[in-house]
């Protein structure tokens, strides 16, 4: 009989950490998944675990509460038309409506790329990989994410100029905003407003800087995916011919870990 394989060390070059590998099976997420390990609630070829920091390969076999990690699925995007009233978070400390709450039963684990806030609507791109999601995030991709705002207020000539050059606004930096009135029709003109790294609230803030207030913003595009004719809460998956054609090389691919061992007895 063979003998257990030993549990491969913290510094091992070769996988990916543990807790990772655990959030992209979907089990939970990688935060949630250091909480198990710390919780004794793992094993590493039979090995009770306590510390995340361990990496696994493909030849390593994880449980948790003694199941096996399903397999794994290639990366898949879905778009979806918030509606506002929903946080886009998987818990809610305040007890209020997540995305997630709202989303179909049939859906894997999936997690937001990007955010909206509770009063923000439109585009909302959702996968189930998180290194797709970090990827497509990372400012180095320069993807525009583009918006159609309603302010109140009064628009004043070149107004929205030093948005083009950046502005920094209680000691946060917000670099180039392009900004174009597009309607308006009397207390409240409607604009698009095109940003390439969507920090925390950046169109409310930046619109408040110049004098505005916003009372509805909807994301129309995150880079090249559109929120085209989609109803509020409607979802709809990109194929994956889509994500290769867009994504090309930096679409993740399965890497060799983990999901062979979900396989075996």
């Amino acid at each position: 009989m063979n003998a257990p394989k030993a549990v491969p060390a913290a510094d091992n070059t070769d996988g990916d950490r543990v807790a990772k590998v655990i959030a992209r099976a979907g089990i939970c997420s990688r935060r949630e998944a250091e909480a198990l390990i710390e919780q004794g609630r793992v094993t590493v070829n039979g090995t009770t675990l306590t510390k995340p920091g361990v990496k696994v390969t493909a030849d390593d076999l994880v449980r948790v509460d003694g199941e096996k990690l399903p397999a794994l699925e290639p990366p898949r995007l879905w778009r979806y038309n918030k509606p506002t009233g929903l946080v886009t978070s998987h818990k809610d400390e305040r007890g209020r409506e997540t995305v997630f709450d709202a989303l179909p039963a049939y859906l894997p684990r999936v997690i937001s790329i990007g955010r909206l806030d509770l009063n923000s609507e439109g585009l909302l791109l959702l996968t189930n990989d998180g290194t797709l999601a970090r990827s497509m995030e990372h400012p180095s991709r320069g993807w525009t994410r583009r918006y159609r705002v309603r302010v109140h207020g009064d628009i004043k000539d070149k107004m929205f100029d030093p948005l083009a050059r950046g502005v920094t606004i209680d000691g946060i930096h917000y670099g180039p905003v392009q900004v174009k009135l597009d309607r308006k029709p009397g207390v409240n003109s409607w604009l698009t407003v095109s940003l390439s790294e969507g920090k925390n609230r950046e169109v409310r803030r930046v619109m408040e800087h110049v004098g505005l207030k916003v009372n509805r913003l909807m994301r129309t595009a995150y880079g090249p995916f559109q929120l085209g004719s989609l109803k509020p809460g409607e979802l709809t998956e990109m194929p994956h011919k889509v994500l290769k054609e867009q994504l090309g090389a930096d679409l993740p691919e399965l890497k060799n870990t983990v999901g062979k061992n979900s396989r075996k007895k």
